[in-house]
């Protein structure tokens, strides 16, 4: 199907552009949402005349979300959550998680504007990146931890996930002649002195 885009779509085209996309791409998303129009002669006309409007419309758009990006740029969000040793979270975050703690801090964005191609996994510090609008982007630091006390250390740099087992090495004790262990042999000594001391 061919449509007219209404504003800058990405990896798509420029408002105004006539594109080609997948019957279903347009119906279920591109159509209802309002961002394109199907491209017949009078929707063509339609779009002309209405031009005008619409670049000023996405104009005063981008202005207000540059305004939201300057304060929400670079901001980092807590996230607690259990998890295991190893730092694999027991469970997800997703984009619902993280636009609802972006919500708590005052900010309203949904959870389409959230960029996350896969759910975070595992504990650590992750830059999501979250788009006001289709030509502003901006990186919100999210910083999952199991507790309080994790995320300060998270975010201060430390890597939570090596555990001081993991780079302990361990050096085995002399071994007498036989093999044995020095210990045992003492344990042996000292029963064959109680048994002498008794007879």
């Amino acid at each position: 199907m061919q449509v007219i885009l209404l504003e800058r779509v990405a990896k798509l085209g420029q408002m105004g552009e006539t594109v080609r996309v997948r019957d279903g791409y347009a119906r279920n998303f591109l159509l209802p949402q309002g961002k394109a129009l199907r491209a017949t002669k009078a929707n063509n006309e339609r779009f002309e005349s209405q031009r005008v409007q619409l670049e000023a419309r996405n104009l005063e758009r981008r202005q207000e979300a540059e305004g939201v990006a300057t304060k929400l740029d670079g901001l980092g969000i807590t996230i607690i959550r259990s998890a295991g040793e190893t730092g694999q979270l027991y469970g997800s975050v997703s984009t619902r998680d993280i636009s609802e703690n972006l919500d708590a801090a005052g900010f309203s964005v949904t959870r389409s504007q959230v960029d996350l191609s896969t759910p975070i996994k595992t504990i650590g510090v992750t830059g999501v990146i979250v788009r006001l609008h289709p030509e502003v982007e901006v990186t919100v630091n999210v910083n999952v931890a199991r507790s309080a006390d994790e995320a300060e250390r998270q975010a201060r740099g430390e890597d939570l996930t090596q555990r001081d087992h993991d780079t302990f090495e361990f050096e085995p004790e002399d071994e007498d002649e036989d093999g044995a262990d020095g210990e045992v042999d003492l344990e042996i000594e000292a029963s064959v002195e109680e048994e002498a001391e008794e007879s």
